[in-house]
C-alpha cells in the first residue's frame, strides 16, 4: 500500500489514536526521526522554462533506530522547508517507537489522520513529504539487514542504469560546448531544456545537433506551450533528429497531452502531469504519452514509483526515472529503483551533479559513458559527507535569517 493508492483502502482503518509504541529494546524500533533543511547552491544558473535557479532546499530526513543505525532520505521542500519541516516533525510521531519494517502501514495512518481527516485530499503534496520518510526507511531496513534497497524491491534486473546527460549553459554557445564535452565523454542520451523562447529555442537545438552529430537527444519544455504553439514548434524542431519531447503543454490536462501527441512527428513524454498512480493510470489508459518520466518524489517513494513502472509494463511503455533539485541521496534511492524496474528507459535523469557540492562522499555517482553500477552495499549504500552537510545547514540558517 502506497500513499498514491490509498484512497480505496482507508475506509478499513479505524479511526484510532496513535497505536502504543513497539518495545524500543528491539532493535527494528524508530527511535528517532531527525530534519534538518539544507540550501545547496549549484554550480551555475539553471535556466529553464519557468525562470533561472541559483541555489535549492532539500530536508535531510535521519531516521535512527533503537540500536543506533541511521537511514537517510530527502524530500523537497516547494513551496517552504522551514514549513515542510515542521510537517514532516508531525508526520514523524506516526513512526517513532514503531517497526520500520512496519512503515507502509505508519503511513497510511499517518496519511489518514493528517490529510484525509481534514479534507486535504493532496496526494501530490503528501508524496512529496512521504518519500523522504520511505527512502530513509527503506535505507535504515536495508542496513540492518545487510541487503542492498533493490532487493527489497524484488531484486536486481540489471547490473547497471542508464542515464542522458543534462545539458548546462545560459546561452546557445555554452549549450553547445557542453553538448559537444558531452559527446566526447560517451553519452549517448543528451537532454536539452527547451520553452524558454522560440528564438533562443531553435538556435540552441540547431546548435546542439550540430555538436552531437548523431548522439540521441531528447528536450523538455516544461509545461511552456499551449498546444496550439506545441505543435508549431514541433514542427520546426522535426527536422534535428529529436527523440521525444518531454511535457510540452501544461500539466493539469492529460487531454491536451494527447492532443498533442496525436498530431506530432515527435514521440510525446509526459512528467509534470503525472505525479500520482492515478495520473499514471489515466495517461496510459488514454494513451496520452509516448514514455512516462515519473520518480519516487511525484509518487511518493520508491515502492509506489514500482507500482508506476508496472502500470505503464501493463500499456507497453517505458518508464524513465524523474528526478528533481535533490542530491546524491535521492541519485542513490533512484539507482536502487532503476535496478529493480523491468521495463525502464535507459536514459534517466540525474540531478546532483548541478551541485557546487555533492553531500555524498562515496561511492561514486558519476555515470561512465552514460551509465552507473554502484555497489552492493546494505542500505542504500552510500556515507554521507558530514563536513557538507554542516555547510548546508548553516546556508539555510544565514539564508533564512537574511
Amino acid at each position: 500500500m502506497y500513499i498514491a493508492h490509498i484512497w480505496c483502502n482507508v475506509s478499513i482503518v479505524k479511526r484510532t489514536k496513535l497505536l502504543p509504541p513497539d518495545d524500543m529494546s528491539e532493535p527494528n524500533s524508530i527511535r528517532a526521526i531527525r530534519v534538518t533543511p539544507l540550501r545547496l547552491p549549484l554550480k551555475e544558473p539553471y535556466v529553464w522554462s519557468q525562470g533561472v535557479e541559483h541555489a535549492f532546499d532539500v530536508n535531510l530526513i535521519e531516521m535512527e533506530s533503537a540500536d543506533g543505525t541511521i537511514g537517510y532520505g530527502e524530500s523537497t521542500t516547494a513551496p517552504d522547508a522551514a514549513a515542510q519541516k515542521l510537517v514532516l516533525e508531525r508526520l514523524a510521531g506516526y513512526f517513532t517507537g514503531h517497526s520500520v519494517f512496519d512503515f507502509a502501514g505508519r503511513r497510511n495512518e499517518a496519511f489518514r489522520a493528517r490529510f484525509l481527516v481534514f479534507g486535504g485530499n493532496m496526494p501530490r503534496l503528501a508524496n512529496q513529504l512521504f518519500v523522504g520518510l520511505e527512502m530513509a526507511a527503506l535505507d535504515l531496513q536495508g542496513r540492518l539487514l545487510g541487503r542492498p534497497v533493490w532487493d527489497l524491491l524484488g531484486g536486481a534486473c540489471r547490473d547497471s542504469v542508464g542515464y542522458f546527460y543534462f545539458l548546462q549553459g545560459e546561452t546557445v554557445d555554452e549549450l553547445a560546448a557542453d553538448a559537444a564535452f558531452a559527446v566526447d565523454e560517451g553519452n549517448p542520451v543528451i537532454y536539452l531544456k527547451v520553452g524558454v523562447g522560440a528564438e533562443h529555442d531553435i538556435a540552441a537545438v540547431r546548435a546542439v545537433r550540430e555538436a552531437i552529430g548523431d548522439a540521441r537527444l531528447r528536450l523538455d519544455a516544461n509545461e511552456a506551450w499551449d498546444p496550439a504553439t506545441a505543435l508549431k514548434m514541433i514542427h520546426k524542431l522535426a527536422p534535428y533528429d529529436i527523440e521525444y519531447i518531454e511535457q510540452p503543454t501544461p500539466s493539469w490536462s492529460l487531454d491536451t497531452l494527447r492532443q498533442v501527441k496525436e498530431r506530432s512527428p515527435i514521440a510525446i513524454g509526459a512528467d509534470q502531469a503525472v505525479f500520482t498512480l492515478h495520473d499514471v493510470y489515466r495517461a496510459c489508459a488514454i494513451s496520452a504519452a509516448d514514455m512516462i518520466a515519473v520518480g519516487p518524489r511525484e509518487t511518493g517513494g520508491l515502492h509506489a514509483t514500482r507500482q508506476a513502472a508496472a502500470i505503464c509494463e501493463g500499456a507497453g511503455l517505458k518508464l524513465c526515472i524523474h528526478s528533481s533539485m535533490t542530491t546524491g541521496i535521492t541519485t542513490c534511492a533512484e539507482h536502487h529503483l532503476g535496478r529493480a524496474i523491468p521495463n525502464l528507459d535507459d536514459g534517466n535523469q540525474i540531478m546532483w551533479q548541478l551541485l557546487e557540492d555533492n553531500i555524498v562522499s562515496s561511492p561514486d555517482l558519476r555515470p561512465v559513458a552514460g551509465r552507473l553500477s554502484l555497489p552492493a552495499a546494505p542500505g542504500l549504500g552510500f556515507t554521507l559527507d558530514q563536513d557538507a552537510v554542516t555547510e548546508a545547514s548553516a546556508r539555510f540558517a544565514r539564508e533564512k535569517s537574511a
